[in-house]
Order: structure tokens, then sequence, then C-alpha cells
């Protein structure tokens, strides 16, 4: 690795705050990040308390409880935690694209507007006074206004509904996800739009980010290169520029070079996700390790000095955590998993963490 792909890295792990810079709060994070995908739960939570001080599972349990931690499908078709005040003005950016690519799949499902319609005045009359119900309670009330749920189509209904800022999800009933009214679980909330709300997208994502590309920013955002580069326009005066590989990479101006290390990142982290092109990440050959036939599924990744390394998981009904990386470790790295153990045992409450390498 060269010492300006090494900078990079350094300045996205710093940028992400996953080496430096931690935050207090699980809603800090989530504000600085902006949006984080969160399709895959658990690990959603690990990857917000990861970037804190000390947060745990009980600490994001009640940041979602409490409404300070949203959780919807702003960008890209896919969930994600965003804080409470960005939700809509996020939607009004990205909304319009998103549905124009699902027609297809919304007609292939027979779910025409009058449908989509009636769904929402259903959606509408069931949370109606606060109230929140779990998914199947949501396809039931559907069918009670006369539209099938069946087939994937119930699902489609709830992404449509949430995407055109009718619903989102609640607070959560154990281990059970609810739905609610947008309006009546975010009551209050920033209004931007035009060229406005695309700089302040532009600058928190190269903030929270960077160093990045701008095909990396429409990407993430769900936007047209034309308006991200717009977005970027508006932002340009509070970022640098730094060349590299041929390409421009923007970043916050204040950027610091965060310390190496490994890390214990969750499944579809930001660290990964968060950029179109993930080849400072993915050294060499290791996207084919990490996901095998390309099917987008990212597990648990080890991370060595930036880089991924491998993967980890936690065996059910156990404090151990294995990690199976794609190539022997050197001892300082196989040395330096224990403390990133003992940060994720004691995120979920537990007292000890044992390290078993496999592979």
């Amino acid at each position: 690795m060269t010492t300006a792909s090494r900078r990079m890295l350094r300045m996205r792990l710093a940028a992400q705050r996953i080496s430096t810079g931690k935050l207090t709060s699980p809603a800090d994070v989530v504000r600085w990040m902006t949006a984080m995908q969160a399709q895959d739960f658990n690990g959603a939570r690990w990857a917000v308390a990861l970037r804190t001080d000390s947060a745990t599972q009980r600490d994001m349990d009640h940041a979602l409880a409490s409404g300070t931690i949203v959780r919807s499908w702003p960008m890209r078709g896919t969930l994600h935690f965003v804080a409470p005040e960005d939700l809509r003005w996020i939607l009004g950016l990205t909304t319009e694209r998103l549905l124009r690519q699902a027609t297809t799949r919304l007609s292939s499902l027979g779910l025409d507007e009058r449908q989509i319609e009636t769904a929402r005045y259903a959606a509408i009359d069931a949370l109606h006074g606060g109230r929140s119900l779990s998914r199947m309670e949501l396809y039931r009330a559907f069918e009670r206004g006369g539209v099938s749920a069946n087939q994937q189509r119930g699902y489609q209904l709830l992404w449509i509904l949430s995407q055109t800022g009718t619903l989102c999800f609640g607070p959560p009933d154990g281990n059970t996800q609810t739905f609610a009214l947008l309006d009546d679980w975010v009551p209050t909330y920033r209004q931007l739009e035009g060229d406005e709300a695309l700089g302040e997208l532009a600058r928190r994502y190269f903030a929270a980010r960077g160093p990045a590309t701008i095909r990396d920013f429409a990407w993430w955002a769900s936007l047209r290169l034309a308006d991200a580069r717009r977005g970027l326009a508006v932002a340009r005066d509070d970022l640098e520029l730094t060349e590299f590989d041929g390409a421009e990479f923007f970043h916050e101006a204040a950027s610091e070079q965060g310390a190496d290390g490994i890390r214990l990142l969750p499944a579809f982290d930001e660290y990964l996700l968060g950029y179109q092109d993930r080849s400072l990440q993915l050294d060499g050959e290791s996207l084919g390790d990490l996901v095998p036939g390309g099917n987008g599924v990212f597990p648990n990744t080890l991370v060595v000095d930036g880089v991924v390394r491998g993967t980890w998981r936690r065996p059910s009904r156990a404090t151990s955590v294995e990690v199976t990386p794609f190539e022997p470790l050197k001892p300082r790295a196989e040395a330096g998993l224990r403390r990133p153990a003992r940060e994720y045992a004691r995120f979920r409450g537990e007292k000890h963490a044992e390290v078993v390498v496999t592979g």
C-alpha cells in the first residue's frame, strides 16, 4: 500500500468517527453521518454505537424508542437510520427518482395509483392518534381496505408509503419493529429544498465520508450526477480537494488523519457502503473473498489499518467473536483483536469476549 493510499484511508476512518473523534450519543452519530444503512438491524445498531464513546445496545434501543433516531427508506431503496429532522428534506431530493425506478416492479405486482392511495388511507386510519403497528398488523389493515398484501405487495406498499412521507418505522415493541405515521412520530423537521438541500447533503456527505468522489456521492444519495454536481458547487467553499489516482476527492477542510488499528465492523457498515468505489478499502482481490458471487450481501468485516482483511461473526448463544481472516494475520494484528472484541461485548452488555481465529 502506498503512503498516499494509507493517508486516504486514515482520513476516511477519522471522518467516519471510527478511529478518532468519537461522538457522545447515538443521535449525534446519526446526525453526523446524515444517513446510515440499516437493513441489518442488529448490525446497524453496532455501526452507530462503535462511533460513540461508550453507547450500548440498550442506548440504541432507547434512541429508537424515543424517536431521536428514525428508520426509513430515504435513499437507494434500502433502509437507513436518519435524524428525525432530516428525513423529510432528504426524501424531497430522492423520492421522485426512486419512484420512477420502481415503476416496473410496482406494475408487475399489480399496484397502481388507486391501490396505493387506498392503502395510504387504510394506514392513516389504522395509525392515527399516535398509534404504531407491526408489519403484519398493517398488512391486515391493507387487506381490510381492499388491497391485497400478498406476494411482496405488502412490503412494496410499506416502502412506497414511507418513500412518499406517510409512514416511517415507529418505536420497537420488544424485538418487533413497528410503523407509525411520519407526521405523528416526527412532528418537527427542517425545511430545505432545491439547491439549498443539495448543498446541505453534499457538505455533510463529504464531511462524514471524505475523501470521496462526486460519483461516490451521487450513488450514495440516489441523485443524478448533474444534481450531485449542483450540490457540490453549493458546498464547495467548505471542502478541500485532494487528487488521488487520477481522480478528484473532496473532504472537509478540518479532516484529521486517524490512527491505524484493528476494528470489527458490522455488515453493511458505511465504511464500505458509503462509497460506490470501494477499491481503497478492498485491497486487491478481497472483494471476491468478502462477497462470493457478487450478490451484494456484505458480512461483518475485519478491518486492519483501514483495509478489509477478513470477516467475523458471533456464534449463536456464545460470548466469543469468531474471526476468519482472508490470509494469516501478523502477530500484532491478532493481538489487536482483543480490544474491539471487548468493545463489542460491552455494547451487548456482556462481561467477557473470547476471540477465536479460524481459517
